[in-house]
């Protein structure tokens, strides 16, 4: 909040479809969505059925559930690369165990990844990173070897001996930043040409830009996917999978080990399967005509869109987050991060918003 001029957070007090109600009883149209896993708004009534449905069975038990399976194969049958799944309950906890395992597997340890993007707070994925170490303006140590965005060339002059390249497949922690032409395909040739394997990190992408993901939408696959948000349901769970034959590295089949007591925890599979087993093509179809009346905002800015994210970049963003907060709308406090337009959106929030943000520029 400082960022954008402000002294303190919104602190939530509740949330119901597309709004937010704050702790002194404001109520907002809310773009941020929990930073995107909220997919049919806050409190949606089947997800919460069977949160509270999972609870009164017990809220964790420390062993595998059949949850855990179940939630396993929706993930297996939606995102076109993965074979093999491991559940954990973060997007970093998922990013850090990936570069171990790829690090394992090809027996390398640089990693190459993008000036902006964001992997979660462990150590090797902090030096020029975007998201809220950008807004902050902390500099972190520098871990791996960074490279523009888009810059094919930049990434063939660094992948030499590298264990992996790291890449959002469209770039959600500088702001919304759509992948150029061939650039994911690039990468894939020369992850292959160099034997580095190529990891999406689809933590805002997944089931979000398409129900499996980026790597459905631009036909690219990589060989390890990082998932997050929208897989848990709006709960603490995250996970990342690959070909099996990658996968079976992790112990307890394999020599890499990874664990934790409340990876893949009964009330989040829950949630996640709520929600993925809904995520039907006419949910899409609906996000996109949603998407094409909310690029009205191309009007007052550089409007990025793609599918259900998307980030109005402007001169003076904090300017405007204050004048949008006043009217009852609540942006992401950063120009580095995304809008996330959910089923609960209709076309009264999105005009009303599209108002609000002509009236600044009016003004």
């Amino acid at each position: 909040m400082k960022a954008v001029g402000l002294d303190q957070p919104l602190f939530a007090a509740r949330g119901e479809g597309a709004y937010l109600e704050d702790a002194e009883g404001r109520r907002y149209v809310d773009w941020v969505m929990s930073w995107g896993p909220l997919i049919f708004g806050h409190a949606d009534p089947e997800t919460v059925s069977a949160i509270v449905e999972a609870a009164r069975a017990g809220t964790t038990f420390g062993t595998a559930t059949e949850r855990e399976v179940l939630l396993a194969e929706e993930i297996v049958d939606a995102v076109p690369s993965v074979e093999m799944v491991r559940l954990v309950s973060s997007g970093t906890e998922a990013a850090m165990t990936t570069l171990r395992l790829a690090r394992a597997v090809t027996g390398r340890e640089p990693l190459v990844r993008f000036r902006g993007g964001y992997h979660g707070h462990a150590d090797p994925f902090l030096s020029e990173a975007g998201s809220g170490v950008r807004t902050l303006g902390i500099e972190a140590a520098a871990q791996g070897r960074v490279v523009d965005y888009d810059d094919l060339d930049g990434v063939e002059r660094a992948i030499e001996g590298a264990a992996c390249v790291f890449v959002e497949p469209v770039a959600g922690n500088m702001g919304v930043v759509a992948p150029a032409d061939g650039f994911l395909d690039g990468l894939r040739r020369l992850c292959d040409d160099s034997g580095a394997l190529l990891v999406f990190d689809e933590v805002i992408t997944g089931f979000r830009v398409a129900r499996g993901g980026a790597q459905e939408r631009f036909g690219v696959l990589p060989d390890l996917t990082v998932l997050g948000k929208i897989v848990g349901g709006g709960l603490p769970l995250a996970a990342f999978g690959g070909r099996a034959e990658l996968m079976e590295r992790l112990a307890p089949a394999g020599d890499v080990y990874q664990a934790g007591t409340l990876s893949g925890n009964p009330l989040a599979t829950a949630a996640g399967l709520s929600v993925l087993r809904r995520l039907t093509p006419e949910v899409y179809d609906e996000l996109e005509q949603k998407g094409k009346r909310l690029d009205a905002l191309g009007e007052y800015g550089r409007f990025e869109r793609v599918g259900a994210m998307a980030t109005l970049f402007v001169d003076d963003y904090p300017a405007l987050f204050r004048h949008l907060l006043e009217r009852g709308i609540y942006v992401a406090p950063s120009q580095n991060e995304a809008m996330f337009l959910s089923t609960a959106h209709g076309d009264e929030e999105i005009d009303r918003t599209i108002a609000a943000v002509a009236e600044f520029f009016a003004t």
